[in-house]
């Protein structure tokens, strides 16, 4: 009886022995780095992956050496059913621990998508479907109309908020544009909420035309609430606003790079040659900037500007002083070529 428990007791010992150095190479296990190469790995875990197929999978690629440590680490922590699905960035010095910790912090690989100021929503169109990261559900050819179901604006020129947006692999093009366009309802409430008193500007939606037109007319930002205050003058006194980058914007795709003098004269609803007010949509996606000088332009007696070089523009006060400046930066001073008239 006494060799019997003496073997017994040596077998628990053993046993008691085994099961700690496996405990201590399991805790060794899942703290060493992982083999993972310097530039690092992407790793896709599809939805309804187990915990077990996951350790099989990573096991198999070479990326964990046993399978089996990651399920009972998972079981262990109770992490097992919060692995989340999505691609991941596996990147060198992550442990067995932190690689189960990224896939149930669900930190996916983001990808970008640009949506740049004064470009115009069939250029965010393209720029989409483009992207082989999204998930494209939308036909650029019948955009107009599923805009207008999504949120009720009748056309979608302006309504996308220029802005870098973040997704992950999968994430499908209608959200994105919902994300875009919620953005820019949002700014334009905000934008709208703190305008001056007395703008001749009747709702938020004029404010965002206008803003439109400044944003197309000057990419230098101190230039934008005078640009805004040269259009707010003219809109008070009733002048044509008189802006080129309209008269483009009608001509759609018959605009091949410069304006003529025909086109000036030919009436289309965008040109502000040919009619006063504000054409009846934007003509170009608006970024914050250009909202804000829009509904707090800067005072000032201008109303015509001109471009002089490097970006920037003359402003004048009087028909007078803007044929000079036209003349001076536009004909190099040979005034004989001057055409304008108002």
């Amino acid at each position: 009886m006494k060799r019997l428990l003496i073997i017994t007791g040596v077998i628990i010992v053993l046993i008691a022995l085994t099961v700690f150095t496996g405990y201590k190479q399991f805790q060794t296990a899942i703290k060493q780095p992982l083999n993972i190469p310097e530039t690092g790995i992407v790793y896709s875990l599809k939805p309804g992956t187990s915990i077990r197929a996951l350790g099989q999978d990573l096991e198999q690629k070479g990326i964990i050496k046993n399978a089996r440590n990651l399920e009972w680490l998972a079981r262990l922590d109770d992490k097992a059913r919060k692995i989340r699905a999505g691609e991941y960035k596996i990147e060198p010095g992550l442990t067995l621990e932190s690689l189960l910790g990224l896939f149930v912090g669900g930190k996916t690989v983001q990808y970008k998508f640009a949506i740049v100021e004064g470009t115009r929503f069939t250029d965010a169109l393209k720029t989409l479907s483009a992207n082989e990261e999204i998930k494209q559900h939308v036909s650029p050819d019948e955009f107009v109309t599923e805009f207008k179901a999504w949120t009720g604006e009748d056309y979608p020129e302006g309504w996308l908020y220029p802005d870098t947006y973040h997704f992950t692999r999968g994430d499908d093009d209608k959200a994105l544009l919902l994300r875009a366009y919620q953005n820019m309802k949002t700014e334009l409430e905000l934008a709208w909420e703190k305008r001056q008193p007395d703008l001749p500007l009747k709702t938020p939606y004029e404010a965002l035309i206008l803003a439109s037109i400044v944003e197309k007319e000057t990419a230098v930002a101190k230039e934008r609430p005078l640009i805004a205050g040269v259009f707010i003058n003219r809109l008070r006194k009733g002048m044509k606003l008189q802006t080129d980058p309209t008269v483009i914007y009608g001509m759609g795709d018959q605009y091949k790079g410069n304006i003529r003098k025909k086109d000036l004269k030919k009436d289309t609803p965008y040109n502000t040659y040919t009619r006063t007010g504000l054409p009846p949509t934007p003509i170009a996606l608006v970024g914050k900037e250009a909202l804000e000088a829009v509904v707090n332009p800067a005072t000032t007696e201008a109303l015509f500007f001109v471009a002089k070089g490097g970006g920037e523009h003359q402003f004048s006060k009087t028909y007078k002083e803007h044929r000079k400046a036209v003349i001076k930066y536009q004909l190099k001073g040979k005034a004989r070529r001057y055409k304008g008239d108002e």
